[in-house]
């Protein structure tokens, strides 16, 4: 049963990450629970659907990311579950077309809405 609610999670973060690789803010949005809360590093929190949606919006206008994520762990406890992950690869920055390393470590934790695994935080930082 946990492997099986493991693999719909590890499924959602490969979404997330397809998000986040075409600019798709909408996708990004939809993965989040309606009262989620993305914690951008050195931005304001975006709370609730429309935020989340302003927010990676807002991001995407300004940059392109090329990222891979390695996840560290998910662990599952009814129907809450996080995990730690860290994301590597490249950021394209439109403002001056210069592509420059991204590196990041991420906190995530789902909650199960309606029978299916949504964010309900996430959180994460530089590490280079």
């Amino acid at each position: 049963m946990v492997k099986l609610e493991k693999e719909k999670i590890e499924a959602l973060l490969g979404e997330y990450k397809k998000s986040l690789n075409t600019s798709d803010a909408k996708l990004a949005q939809s993965l989040y629970a309606n009262d989620g809360i993305f914690m951008p590093s050195g931005a304001p929190s975006a709370i609730g659907s429309e935020n989340i949606l302003k927010s990676y919006e807002f991001i995407f206008s300004q940059i392109q990311l090329n990222i891979e994520f390695l996840i560290d762990e998910i662990l599952v406890e009814g129907d809450f579950a996080f995990a730690t992950t860290s994301s590597k690869g490249t950021t394209l920055i439109h403002a001056n077309g210069e592509t420059i390393p991204e590196e990041n470590r991420e906190l995530f934790v789902f909650e199960k809405v309606d029978n299916e695994w949504k964010i309900a935080r996430y959180m994460f930082n530089k590490t280079k």
